[in-house]
Parts: C-alpha cells; sequence; structure tokens
C-alpha cells in the first residue's frame, strides 16, 4: 500500500511547507491539496489558496515525494489551461506529479464568479471531454476536438509532460452511472471519501463491471481512500486494516489546519505499521 497526507484550507503558508517537508523526509507516498476557491464544511470565507500556485510551490519544496491536488475541479478551468498548468507542474517537480480530476459539485464558488454550474449530469458530460482534451494535448503534436461543451481547434502544447505516456489520472468521486465509467474509461486511480469499508466494496466492485463493459483490465485502476485524522493517531491502524482487507491500495491522510504539522508528525511515526498493513 501507499500513504499520503493531506492539507487543505485555512492554513497559513509555513503550515503547508511543513506538511510538505514531513511527506518528503519522512517516506511518505505522495502529499496533497485541495482545488476550491471558497473554503468548505462551514463559513466560506475562511483563508484558501490556489490549488496550482501551491503545486508548483510543492515541487519546488520537496524532492522525492510524489505531489497533487485532490482533487481538481474540472469546472474552474478551461481544460486545455488545466493541460499546461499540469504540465508546468509535471516539469517543475521533475516527474512527480499525481493529477486529480473530478466533476466539481461547489455551486456557491461558481455563483460568485459567474461560472456555470449546471446540472450533475452536465458537470460529467464537461468532466468526460476535458479527459479526451488533456490526454490528447499531452501526447499528440495537435488537438482538434469538437464536443458538445469544449471546442479545441489544431491546438499545440508543447513540452509533452516529463512522465510518459502522461502524468496518473486519479478521478475522485462515487457516482455509480457515470463517474465510475469515466473512471474505467481514463484513469489510472479511483479517489473515494467519506465511506465505509463495506460501501467502498461495493464501489470498487461497481468498477470492475464498467471496466469489463469497456474493456479495461480492472487492475489497472489503483483504489484510493481519504481518512481524516482524530484525536488519536494510532486508531488510524485499525481503520487502514478494513480498508486494506477491502482492496484499497493508497491511503490519504487529511491532517487538520493548525495542527497539521504535527499530526504529520504523528502519522509519520506509524508509517512503518503502517507499511506492515500494507
Amino acid at each position: 500500500m501507499r500513504y499520503g497526507l493531506k492539507l487543505s484550507q485555512q492554513a497559513p503558508i509555513d503550515e503547508y511547507r511543513a506538511v510538505w517537508r514531513i511527506a518528503d523526509e519522512a517516506g511518505f507516498d505522495h502529499v496533497w491539496n485541495m482545488d476550491h476557491f471558497a473554503t468548505i464544511g462551514g463559513d466560506p470565507a475562511g483563508d484558501i489558496f490556489d490549488a496550482w500556485a501551491l503545486l508548483a510551490a510543492m515541487a519546488e519544496t520537496t524532492s522525492r515525494v510524489r505531489i497533487g491536488c485532490m482533487v481538481t475541479g474540472n469546472t474552474y478551468r478551461h481544460p486545455g489551461v488545466l493541460a499546461k498548468l499540469a504540465v508546468t507542474v509535471d516539469h517543475l517537480s521533475g516527474g512527480r506529479l499525481e493529477f486529480g480530476l473530478g466533476a466539481a459539485w461547489a455551486e456557491y464558488e461558481h455563483t460568485m464568479f459567474g461560472l456555470r454550474f449546471g446540472t450533475a449530469g452536465e458537470r460529467l458530460d464537461r468532466l468526460e471531454e476535458a479527459c479526451q482534451i488533456i490526454r490528447s494535448l499531452w501526447t499528440q503534436e495537435r488537438t482538434t476536438f469538437a464536443g458538445e461543451h469544449y471546442r479545441i481547434e489544431d491546438a499545440v502544447a508543447e513540452p509533452k509532460p516529463v512522465q510518459s505516456p502522461y502524468p496518473p489520472i486519479w478521478i475522485g468521486g462515487s457516482g455509480r452511472k457515470r463517474t465510475l465509467r469515466i473512471t474505467a474509461l481514463y484513469a489510472d486511480a479511483w479517489n473515494a471519501t467519506g465511506v465505509e469499508p463495506a460501501e467502498f466494496a461495493e464501489l470498487s466492485g461497481v468498477l470492475d463491471a464498467h471496466c469489463a463493459d469497456v474493456g479495461r483490465d480492472p487492475a489497472h485502476i489503483r483504489r484510493t481512500m481519504q481518512l481524516r485524522l482524530g484525536d488519536d493517531a494510532a486508531d488510524l491502524l485499525p481503520r487502514v486494516e478494513a480498508f486494506a482487507a477491502v482492496g484499497v491500495d493508497d491511503i490519504i491522510v487529511i491532517t487538520r489546519p493548525g495542527s497539521a504539522e504535527a499530526q504529520a508528525t504523528e502519522v509519520a511515526e506509524l508509517l512503518p505499521r503502517l507499511r506492515a498493513i500494507g
């Protein structure tokens, strides 16, 4: 199993740097932020920084650990712009980018900036088109695409990513009909959050069925889970064991702002025992 740390929002820059340093030096496999324009889970007026500017800083601050955003909201940026941002970070990091992408869900953020939100179905349509465009821009000399939501005409995108054929694509979400089918078609990893092991296993089975439908080997898609750290870091061990038993390949531990450095240190001390579970 692989393990990562995540610090999402409402933290000063120095606290982000501390978590990134611990992840890099303690032997974690990856380290993450999130992509929102307003804070979530309460008052939206808290401090939050731009995800991709932070990823560029992560690339320069770290030297070994893989870096990523769990997950980028597709509706916030044109896929051509997002593809260019990702390639830039992949080069800055020497090929350590994990590319997380989702359909987006926070209507408030779209309203305040005048971004099109649309229905859930429309956002999933846009996500699927974006996956096709981004993969093409990363691999083809020129890209032309005429979809319902995006049009690309004879677009150049140089340089290509450091990683070949491109950075691993992680799709976040648990929608059984569309999200998991898009995952089967385009992703290298699937990420879930807020579910218990039994539901994770059921969702993973749905993903397997979609893979069968589209002719994809389900073993080629990593199964990953985000877990929030409680008051006692040792409580993480039985939770990880339960998810390992249902086929989880990666665990991302979410730390709390204000105590993220201390929590990251506690998880780092547990890392040898966590590795033994895998």
